[in-house]
């Protein structure tokens, strides 16, 4: 069996082996490729710019055959394309054609220079994609993929993520029903989500319901549901008299359906993450990079996995520390303008590589003296707390990038800084 480094360093050759465009297209010739959802325009010049074809392609299985025999007949060998997934690419990258993202924004912005008043026609469209990579070869960089173990990933992690801001809003949807028809249930335990709060709910879903506890039936019900809270029954007994009495009688049974249809959606949902998790861990656990995301603290095992889902395993897409920050969004964006320099937020980032990161780096400091000094210095300069998030993720990406590249694992007494800090 290969190790785990030996597997990475083969994949790392087929994801490195092009990072910048040569000085010339093969052949003179480039495509641009304008997406759309039931066909697709392509565009060839040549190195004066000239068209030389164009054509329509459906999307489906026989038109994606049919765009790849174009592209060969004119000797295309790089395409320019607004997106950078999808059947398409997939399809020109097994083709062995270069792909180049040029995304949309930007291809707003190049329309002026051909003259365009800003209309939306797939057919020039497709032109500027092709002529942009012929002229602007040195500021465009080649599409390198991710493997597809770290894609799987990717979708199993943003699909949890989504779960879990879902059972967010509908345990916030939960919580504003019972302080009107149930107010006791609210705090009883220390989530509202939470399995033995949901199981309580499903047994006592109205305020009828739970007058007929009493301390030996609440603690015979906790034991029958293995209740591990450290809580004595009569004071979570307690709890439910104190509160604000809810809604009784017919009223009470009628907002009792609505508690229960909360209840089985957000039972459905917490079970469906659990599951999801079980999966994510399994996938973490057989992924080469493993060992470098795991290795960082407080990482766990949903957010080792969300590191490495987002950053990736394509070594070539981020040559530096620095490039991979201005992705992440942790970088800030400068503007100059003769004695004018403005330093801002920075917006057009990879926002779900931002929120991983800063989500790490936001608990790290709960374990590194070193995070925990950068986070502090940057409060004391007046930072708030998202500011002073975003200077401590970038510190922590370069430290991440370092151990990427080499693939290592984060080891504190290699950690020159942090050891330096230590030892002061």
């Amino acid at each position: 069996m290969k190790s785990a480094s030996t597997t990475a360093k083969m994949r790392n050759t087929t994801n490195e082996n092009v990072t910048s465009l040569p000085v010339r297209p093969a052949g003179g010739v480039t495509a641009g490729l304008d997406w759309a959802n039931a066909d697709h325009v392509i565009s060839v010049v040549d190195d004066t710019g000239r068209v030389i074809a164009r054509t329509n392609i459906e999307h489906t299985r026989a038109g994606l055959r049919t765009m790849v025999r174009f592209l060969t007949k004119h000797g295309a060998t790089e395409v320019a394309i607004e997106r950078g997934d999808g059947v398409v690419v997939d399809r020109l990258l097994e083709a062995g054609i270069t792909v180049v993202v040029i995304s949309p924004n930007r291809l707003k912005n190049l329309r002026g220079r051909y003259g365009s008043a800003g209309n939306k026609d797939d057919r020039f469209d497709a032109f500027v994609l092709a002529d942009t990579l012929r002229t602007d070869r040195t500021r465009l960089r080649p599409l390198t993929r991710d493997s597809h173990t770290t894609q799987a990933l990717r979708a199993a992690v943003r699909a949890r993520r989504d779960l879990v801001k879902h059972r967010v809003a509908l345990a916030n949807q939960l919580r504003a029903h019972l302080l009107v028809a149930f107010p006791g249930a609210v705090g009883l335990f220390a989530d509202l989500d939470s399995p033995i709060s949901l199981k309580f709910l499903t047994r006592f879903e109205s305020q009828d319901r739970a007058d007929w506890l009493s301390t030996k039936r609440l603690a015979a019900w906790l034991a029958s549901v293995s209740y591990s809270g450290r809580t004595d029954p009569s004071v979570l007994l307690a709890h439910l008299h104190n509160a604000t009495r809810g809604a009784s009688g017919d009223d009470g049974a009628a907002r009792a359906h609505v508690t229960r249809a909360m209840v089985t959606v957000l039972t459905g949902l917490v079970e469906q993450i659990r599951i999801l998790e079980d999966q994510i861990a399994e996938q973490l656990a057989l992924h080469a990079d493993a060992h470098i995301f795991t290795s960082l603290p407080r990482s766990g095992t949903v957010r080792a996995a969300r590191l490495l889902a987002e950053i990736g395993d394509a070594r070539g897409r981020f040559p530096d520390a620095e490039s991979l920050a201005c992705l992440a969004g942790v970088a800030p964006s400068t503007r100059q303008s003769g004695q004018h320099k403005a330093v801002s937020f920075r917006w057009a980032v990879n926002k779900e590589l931002r929120d991983a990161v800063c989500d790490f780096a936001s608990d790290s400091r709960q374990a590194n003296p070193w995070a925990a000094k950068i986070y502090n210095d940057a409060i004391a300069r007046g930072k708030d707390h998202p500011h002073a998030t975003r200077i401590l993720a970038r510190a922590w990406l370069g430290v991440i990038w370092r151990c990427w590249q080499d693939n290592t694992a984060y080891q504190t007494n290699r950690h020159n800084a942090l050891q330096a800090l230590t030892a002061a």
